[in-house]
């Protein structure tokens, strides 16, 4: 048993970010990964970089992550494909307009002015191609997107740059904490040992906490991505839309990513899922009713990524009840965006006990 300053369970995305910032604050970190590193939710991910309506709790890690994904070169050593496209959020009536209109007023309230609305003339100017029946809308015009795997490596290779040890293909099978050390049991009889295990297992995460004696009862579910043939530029932002679900972007290869929140059917004892072809056909088809350039266009690829989801739609990050564990998963189909900032979250609550962003909302607990 190998004397490690931290054990990291969960090889995506979170878990690579906290992998490397406990890292650099020097401890002798493992990394362990029951399938491949961003095998599920991180690589499969939109990538979409968002404070736009974010939960009011979320605003504050959105807001800091942001700041870190402008200098994510000097964090990662490469851009990971960010761009700061703006993002955008489409009214499609008057009533769907006033609310964001609420939205915004509620979140300048609490001191946040990253988000503005929009009318019709400037939608049109932001967005040309949007179907006409668009009256106006929500922007962050500091917001963007990545390429979600290139991410995932970059951050793996930062990690590994500062010593952590990544081990693909370990499933934890047993956690036990004696004399101030974890014992990590694996496949083989093999067990490694440290003072710190920070659970960054997604939605696998609740069965890590059980091992250490820990009931979170959180759900998981399948997003689905579609990705189409390639078009002319027509969009630039990344969009939304107000009164159903959509994500929708278009990348430099001129493919069109849609996701939104639809969901298919995941399987947690073989990592598998199974689209939902009605579902999926909704979501093309709501992307067409706005954006009809996408007439004419195939869907080429489609796939899922199977994460955890509280039933509150905010993440877990926290302390757990027993000494020297984290707890960092349930993103609930929006973490991407915030993980340079959990990782530095995470670090500080294993290292020091606390974080310099707030934590309580998050609370591993709060469904017990």
């Amino acid at each position: 048993m190998s004397g490690w300053g931290a054990i990291v369970i969960g090889g995506g995305l979170h878990g690579l970010s906290a992998a490397l910032q406990l890292g650099r604050r020097g401890a002798k970190v493992l990394l362990l990964e029951a399938d491949r590193v961003g095998a599920h939710a991180s690589g499969a991910s939109a990538a979409g970089v968002r404070t736009l309506g974010r939960d009011p709790a979320e605003i504050p890690i959105a807001v800091a992550a942001l700041e870190m994904w402008r200098g994510i070169a000097g964090l990662v050593g490469e851009d990971c494909g960010f761009v700061q496209s703006g993002q955008v959020k489409v009214a499609e009536t008057e009533a769907e307009l006033a609310q964001l209109g609420e939205r915004v007023a509620k979140v300048r309230a609490l001191g946040w002015e990253h988000e503005e609305v929009i009318d019709r003339a400037e939608l049109r100017r932001v967005l040309p191609a949007v179907a006409p029946h668009c009256v106006g809308g929500m922007i962050v015009r500091t917001d963007g997107f990545a390429i979600a795997y290139r991410t995932v490596l970059a951050f793996r290779r930062a990690a590994e740059a500062a010593g952590v040890v990544v081990r693909e293909h370990s499933p934890v099978r047993g956690l036990e904490r004696s004399g101030g050390t974890w014992r990590v049991r694996l496949d083989g009889g093999v067990t490694e040992g440290a003072p710190i295990v920070v659970n960054a297992a997604g939605a696998w995460g609740p069965r890590v906490a059980m091992l250490a004696g820990e009931r979170i009862p959180i759900g998981y579910s399948a997003f689905m991505m579609l990705l189409t043939s390639p078009l002319p530029p027509f969009v630039t932002p990344v969009v939304g839309a107000t009164g159903r679900p959509l994500s929708f972007k278009q990348l430099a290869s001129g493919h069109v990513m849609i996701g939104g929140g639809h969901k298919g059917t995941g399987d947690l004892e073989t990592g598998t899922y199974r689209l939902d072809i009605d579902r999926a056909a909704y979501s093309a088809r709501t992307a067409l009713e706005l954006f009809p350039a996408l007439e004419g266009s195939e869907i080429v690829h489609a796939w899922c990524g199977i994460e955890g989801v509280g039933e509150d739609d905010l993440p877990i990050i926290g302390l757990g009840r027993s000494e020297g564990l984290v707890h960092a998963f349930g993103f609930s189909g929006h973490g991407f965006a915030i993980a340079p900032a959990v990782g530095e979250m995470v670090a500080q609550l294993a290292l020091y006990g606390q974080s310099n962003l707030p934590v309580a909302p998050f609370n591993p607990f709060r469904f017990s």
